[in-house]
């Protein structure tokens, strides 16, 4: 990123900066806006917020709309992108004066990834945290291919519906047609989270390990699928398998009117010294576990680009001690552009660009 305006965007009115290359290092006390900037930054490139899910939120109090303007530099070029965030009704993005109307237009062509404190309800939250996280690693990873979760989510609400509106007597009329419907795009979606965990699984135990050390122990992430085949990465045999998980369950789902096979069901097995995370991980392990799924994915997406996304920390230094905190700054060298917040002037890394924030103003230097 070369540059960024941001004009009614949470709690800042107007700021206008040029974003330096490496690492930037954001300081200010809670509350002064250290997120809402990193947020603005991720928006411009994803048009979709990590912090929440809708867009009224993002626009300053009083107002009917924000925007965001800026410009991103990469082999492919420099990419002018402007936003309007509406309080109400659509919003209208271009880049370079293009409309874009689907978000995926732009993803394909400009990547940020953002890591933040919510990060911890990956490792410690319910299965539905992990499988959103998967989600986003299609979609990072594989731009195009984003629209997947959402058709399959459109299809298992259809035939959710089916079962819970059957009269009880047969069987529902329709349902082999929203079977073969669910297989198919259940199919397509846990063949791609096959694939994203499989492109991290190993980047995410270096990230720990190189964040950690070799005290913390090892960080091990493993798919772990509703319909489980030989061969999770193609439909061949997962589809039959899908079919015959479903013909099982079938006296539970008219039962329990709701479906019971499926990726909706699916979770990400995620250990550190071979103990369950969830139950058992520290809040120092957990918040290591949470960065490295995120660095990794970073990672993954640059070895697929041949260059850096850009890396949005929000508080990466919080639950990490000196010496891990030590680790992860020397981790970060060399990874492209990269602006993280921190609470005080102490946790700034070495060699860092340095800006102040204090109630919705920026100060660079």
């Amino acid at each position: 990123m070369l540059w960024i305006e941001a004009t009614d965007f949470r709690n800042y009115r107007e700021a206008a900066l040029d974003v330096p290359p490496g690492l930037t290092a954001v300081v200010g006390s809670n509350g002064q806006g250290k997120t809402n900037l990193l947020e603005a930054m991720h928006y411009l490139c994803s048009l979709v917020s990590p912090r929440v899910n809708l867009d009224l939120p993002l626009v300053r109090s009083g107002c009917d709309a924000a925007f965001l303007r800026g410009e991103v530099g990469s082999d492919g070029g420099r990419l002018l992108i402007e936003v309007e965030v509406r309080a109400s009704g659509q919003n209208r993005v271009q880049a370079n004066r293009s409309v874009i109307r689907r978000k995926r237009d732009l993803r394909r062509r400009v990547r940020s990834i953002f890591s933040g404190p919510d990060d911890l309800a990956i490792i410690l939250g319910d299965p539905g945290e992990r499988r959103r996280f998967m989600d986003e690693a299609v979609a990072a990873l594989w731009p195009l291919k984003e629209g997947v979760a959402t058709a399959y989510e459109r299809v298992l609400r259809q035939r959710n519906r089916l079962l819970k509106d059957w009269a009880g007597v047969g069987e529902p009329p329709g349902l082999a047609g929203w079977d073969a419907e669910l297989i198919g795009q259940g199919t397509a979606l846990t063949s791609l989270r096959a694939r994203a965990v499989e492109v991290i699984r190993k980047e995410a135990a270096d990230e720990f390990r190189r964040m950690a050390g070799d005290q913390m122990g090892a960080l091990l992430i493993e798919y772990a699928p509703s319909v489980a085949a030989q061969s999770l990465m193609g439909a061949d045999g997962l589809e039959g398998a899908f079919a015959e998980q479903l013909v099982a369950r079938r006296d539970d789902e008219l039962v329990r009117r709701t479906t019971l096979v499926g990726p909706h069901r699916d979770d990400l097995g995620i250990t550190v010294q071979d103990l369950v995370a969830r139950g058992f991980a520290s809040h120092g392990e957990a918040w290591g576990a949470a960065l490295a799924l995120r660095l990794a994915l970073a990672r993954a997406v640059g070895n697929d680009l041949g260059e850096d996304p850009i890396l949005l920390l929000d508080d990466p230094f919080s639950g990490l001690d000196p010496q891990r905190r030590h680790r992860l700054s020397e981790g970060l060298a060399g990874r492209g552009q990269i602006v993280m917040s921190v609470p005080d002037g102490a946790q700034v890394p070495a060699g860092a660009n340095v800006w102040s924030v204090e109630e919705g103003r920026v100060a660079p230097g």
